[in-house]
């Protein structure tokens, strides 16, 4: 049982060890390098793919007008009072539309209100949506020990993609 027991993973952030054995531009290549490993019954637990040269990447995608604040608050507190229709509705013997109609036009209501307070907040500010992330410029494979060798070797022969 003790074979299918994933690595310890350390507790506190440590920097990786072990030899670099190979080094590819995109992370999937890296993962793909990874699972050809695994799949020629390489101990991969000794692995690593560490990404290095770091950047926070933001992506605009799209701006933001008080009219698309309204919407989006609007929409997201009708789904905290439909949330709260339904609870309330647990616990009356009345009809369940009853309480959820009124339940989901307050939150809708509320949730459009404090959109627009919060936006209107910022000063024009931020008058754009985004999506970050980090992305790494290359990613390296390590492994530990005397394993690197033979990971080394095994990589070299990885059929191109």
């Amino acid at each position: 049982m003790s074979s299918f027991r994933p690595a310890r993973v350390p507790q506190v952030p440590t920097p990786p060890s072990g030899e670099e054995v190979a080094s590819y531009p995109t992370y999937l290549e890296a993962q793909h390098a990874v699972d050809y490993l695994a799949d020629n019954d390489f101990p991969v637990r000794l692995v690593t793919i560490v990404g290095t040269d770091l950047r926070m990447v933001e992506r605009i995608t799209g701006r933001l007008t008080y009219a698309r604040v309204a919407v989006a608050g609007s929409a997201s507190g009708a789904w905290f009072g439909l949330f709260v229709g339904l609870l309330l509705s647990l616990f009356t013997t009345g009809s369940t539309l009853a309480v959820l109609l009124p339940a989901l036009f307050i939150g809708a209501g509320f949730g459009l209100l404090f959109a627009i307070a919060t936006y209107a907040a910022t000063g024009g500010k931020r008058d754009f949506t985004s999506s970050s992330q980090v992305v790494a410029s290359s990613y390296a494979v390590l492994c530990q020990g005397p394993d690197a060798v033979q990971a080394r070797q095994m990589l070299g022969q990885l059929p191109p993609r």
